[in-house]
């Protein structure tokens, strides 16, 4: 070749789609070549995903091929690396044009992302890569203009080093953890299992860091259900007549009760017998009629406090929050869900849906006039848009909750591009579903908090206390956004409204929280036209029988937001906010976890309610690490891995100090089950499961 040849860059994407939108960006008179495509000014091909993986161990010493406690642990001084055969043609096509003599610039276009840049150095490794300059493109959404931008302000590659390094880190982690915990608790108990199971050979444990913890987790709350114990306990509730109807009130043993702070209570408001409750209503001057109770005396308005409630709309969605979303309202899976929404991002419709981040940047923010004026074509929400740039309501966006610099990562939330309209129509039924949550929880951010006025009731009899609270929506704010076309012949489903959105877990543990009951604007001004002291006639007193509740299974979106939240189901967003980053695994790789525990047939999955379910063997393999390797099962410390990796991507931790913590981690616990045995301890605990489970099914009964 010619010193003369005129030098071309070189574009290496993650898949043929991405690559041909980078074609489209470029506008070069692009010719298609076989695996990659060329003009007189550059390249460009792709990856098929991965290309190159992590070898198995006989590749290192022909003898680490059979299972033997004498060559565990294994930890390689230097890991090897080979390409995967069934993408050996698409390797040697890119290794090729990586060290073809015209190419002298390499704009690195895998995703944006830990797992994409790993794709990306090792295909560069195993090609044996020098003397090129290296340039990193990281885009949030694939438009045109994004693409173009992501190219112009493109950094040199070794800006990413430390990514690079967790992003190899986290890979041996798992190879070292999956390799040495599998072989050696298989070594150890596998016949154990396969005795007591009957099975033809000997059982395979398979471990994983992320995907043992996630076991654990579903295993333990079926366990807390079989273990629970249902508590009756009563309450007792008062009927008094305000404005012509009668008004219900709940009393509490609040300070200067005659039960403050009893221990017949169950809480403070309900007795653990129904006799106490009885006995209240009895020294409230009670008698028996029927099923409720009648009494002479009245009650007095003890307290009536008036205020105005506001809530704002929900943060954006993440990855976690829209398959939590979706698990709930279209019944499908966190695997189904990501992969909507990467369909929703490769055709230009969202940004990027791998991210953790429920907020927008600073920069983005400043520009984000472009998205909701595209979305003016969105038949569905386009008055919405419309009302939100004719009154400038965007504008300030900035200053508001949902602008955070400090709470993004590597990517800002998910939101609609507004554009790519011209594919919509090849979308599914479920997929133009999850765009139009995407677009309403967006354009809900511009818009006033939903306000209420909220009245609260303190009613007096003797030394007792009833309380009582009624609500009016004054102005119903964002909600007007969430009217979702979908949910038509639903009223009541709104996927961001609290009532609905909070789970059952949040509505069955209302009962110590002062009721608020929905009434009109004519009787809450009634209500605020009482004065303290007024004396209120009670038509009735009550006792209300209500018995505690068992914790409720996890379900595909439960447990993906457990995940993220290091094993603690929280359901208030706030919360979720404040600890993110100390979550199981990633949003790029929660979904797939949860597929192989299914795959593995280790948790159950009911595809109609989502609800997941441990199996006979699963819960097995969970006791077994349990006596065997407990802090597998620790939620906070597979968390702290996790953190562990973020720190050395930021640069904060050092790969040396992170590989030398690893290292010890996994030698410490495979000599411990060399030395000791539970077969003992284990066999007790098989018992105690199959009791659960139908013979030959291996599924909970």
């Amino acid at each position: 070749m010619s010193e003369n040849t005129a030098k071309k860059a070189l574009f290496i994407a993650e898949k043929p789609s991405v690559a041909r939108e980078f074609a489209k960006a470029l506008k070069y008179n692009m010719r298609n070549c076989d695996g990659y495509m060329e003009s007189n000014e550059a390249v460009i091909t792709w990856c098929v995903g991965h290309l190159v993986t992590m070898s198995y161990p006989e590749v290192y010493r022909e003898e680490l091929k059979r299972w033997s406690f004498n060559t565990l642990p294994f930890i390689p001084e230097e890991y090897l690396y080979e390409v995967i055969p069934a993408s050996a043609k698409q390797f040697q096509i890119v290794s090729g044009l990586l060290n073809r003599q015209d190419i002298d610039t390499i704009y690195v276009c895998t995703d944006s992302g830990r797992e994409g840049e790993y794709i990306y150095r090792l295909v560069e490794k195993q090609a044996n890569v020098s003397g090129k300059t290296r340039k990193r493109v990281w885009i949030d959404s694939q438009t045109e203009e994004e693409i173009q931008r992501g190219i112009r302000e493109a950094k040199d590659l070794s800006a990413y080093d430390d990514l690079s390094n967790a992003a190899y880190l986290r890979a041996q982690e798992d190879y070292l953890m999956g390799i040495n915990f599998s072989r050696v608790l298989t070594l150890k108990y596998g016949s154990t299992l396969q005795n007591y199971l009957k099975a033809e050979k000997r059982t395979v444990i398979a471990v994983g860091r992320v995907m043992t913890c996630v076991l654990g987790m579903v295993v333990l709350r079926e366990r807390e259900i079989r273990n629970f114990t249902k508590t009756p306990f009563y309450r007792v509730a008062g009927d008094f007549e305000i404005g012509g109807r009668p008004v219900s009130g709940e009393w509490k043993a609040v300070e200067g009760s005659k039960y403050f702070e009893s221990p017949l209570l169950y809480k403070e408001n309900g007795f653990k017998e129904r006799k106490d409750a009885e006995a209240l209503i009895g020294y409230l001057g009670g008698t028996q009629e029927g099923e409720v109770f009648k009494t002479p005396k009245e009650g007095e308005l003890l307290k009536a406090e008036k205020k105005t409630e506001k809530k704002n709309a929900p943060l954006l969605y993440n990855l976690a929050e829209l398959q939590n979303i979706c698990s709930k309202f279209f019944k499908i899976s966190p695997d189904e869900t990501l992969k909507i929404a990467q369909e929703l991002y490769e055709k230009k419709l969202t940004t990027y849906p791998r991210t953790d981040a429920r907020v927008l940047s600073t920069a983005v923010a400043k520009v984000i006039h472009q998205n909701i004026k595209g979305l003016c074509n969105y038949a569905p929400c386009a008055a919405f848009a419309q009302e939100v740039l004719q009154n400038n309501m965007f504008k300030g966006l900035e200053k508001t909750r949902y602008v955070n610099d400090k709470q993004i990562t590597d990517h800002y939330a998910i939101i609609p591009t507004g554009q790519g309209f011209g594919n919509l129509g090849s979308l599914s039924h479920t997929s133009a579903k999850v765009y139009e949550l995407i677009v309403r929880r967006f354009l809900a951010i511009f818009y006033p908090p939903q306000v209420f006025q909220k009245m609260s009731l303190t009613i007096g009899m003797d030394t007792e206390k009833f309380f009582t609270g009624f609500k009016v929506q004054q102005d119903e704010g964002w909600q007007k956004v969430m009217k979702y076309s979908f949910f038509k012949d639903k009223a009541d489903k709104k996927p961001d409204d609290k009532a609905e959105d909070a789970g059952k877990e949040e509505k069955e543990d209302k009962e110590n929280e002062e009721q608020e009951l929905a009434c009109d604007p004519d009787f809450l001004q009634k209500l605020a036209a009482l004065k303290k002291g007024t004396k209120l006639p009670c038509c009735q007193l009550a006792i209300k029988e209500g018995e505690t509740k068992p914790p409720t299974r996890y379900n595909s979106g439960s447990l993906i937001l457990a995940m993220e939240n290091a094993g603690q189901l929280i359901e208030d967003e706030e919360m979720r906010a404040m600890i993110k980053g100390s979550g199981i695994g990633t949003s790029a790789t929660r979904a797939g976890i949860l597929e192989k525990l299914v795959r593995n047939q280790y948790l159950a999955l009911n595809k109609k309610t989502q609800i997941f379910t441990p199996t006979q063997i699963g819960e097995m393999i969970f006791d077994v690490v349990r006596y065997s390797i407990g802090s597998m099962l620790n939620p906070k410390l597979t968390a702290s891995w996790e953190m562990g990796l973020s720190g050395v991507a930021d640069g904060s931790i050092s790969k040396e100090e992170y590989t030398q913590k690893l290292n010890r981690f996994v030698t410490k616990h495979t000599e411990d089950v060399k030395e000791r045995n539970y077969t003992g301890e284990l066999r007790r605990c098989f018992d105690y499961a199959a009791a659960y489970y139908k013979p030959g099914k291996g599924k909970a009964s």
